[in-house]
């Protein structure tokens, strides 16, 4: 055999051994639909629900979540802000039964289900809406199905969350909004 076919068998035989079902690399292998009454993905945001209106949270539902859910997260963020990926919104330790979350969910720290909010970039737990410098900006709710209660105190940030979810996500799903500001 030459040194070539060695080459080509020994990376045959490397790619058999690593893991081929996502579930053991920690990533998502299901997904789960997120929809808003309020607005569809990838359209734009009602002013209701950011910083020029009433500033509450919008409604959004979930399903799919896997057997095994113990717990769904929430993450809310916009990759398009001047500084880098600016963080609306995160809440863990949902229910698993849940369907989603109520429109103007209170800022509460922990929630009468139980779940609790971290703080956002705007400095304070629950919700903080659109209220971009300029431009269209996207908005991602992503929510997670988990396998685990996550054992994070409320207030945590996102790097913490998503420190936490590592490993323990069943399926996953997001819903984008847009949003800008009138001139």
């Amino acid at each position: 055999m030459n040194k070539w076919m060695c080459l080509m068998v020994a990376m045959v035989t490397l790619s058999a051994c690593k893991p081929q079902d996502d579930q053991q690399k920690g990533e998502s292998k299901m997904d789960l639909t997120v929809t808003s009454t309020a607005f569809e993905d990838g359209q734009m945001i009602p002013s209701k629900y950011t910083a020029d209106g009433q500033d509450i949270s919008p409604p959004l539902a979930w399903q799919g979540a896997p057997d095994g859910t113990k717990s769904i997260a929430l993450i809310n963020d916009d990759p398009d802000a001047p500084m880098g990926t600016w963080v609306h919104w995160l809440v863990w330790n949902i229910p698993p039964d849940a369907t989603g979350l109520d429109e103007d969910t209170p800022p509460d720290a922990e929630l009468a289900d139980g779940s609790r909010q971290g703080t956002a970039d705007f400095g304070r737990t629950g919700y903080g809406g659109p209220a971009p410098p300029s431009g269209v900006h996207r908005y991602f709710f992503k929510v997670y199905a988990l396998d685990t209660m996550l054992d994070l105190p409320a207030g945590a940030t996102k790097p913490q969350l998503e420190k936490a979810m590592a490993g323990h996500i069943l399926a996953q799903g997001q819903l984008m909004g847009r949003y800008t500001r009138e001139k």
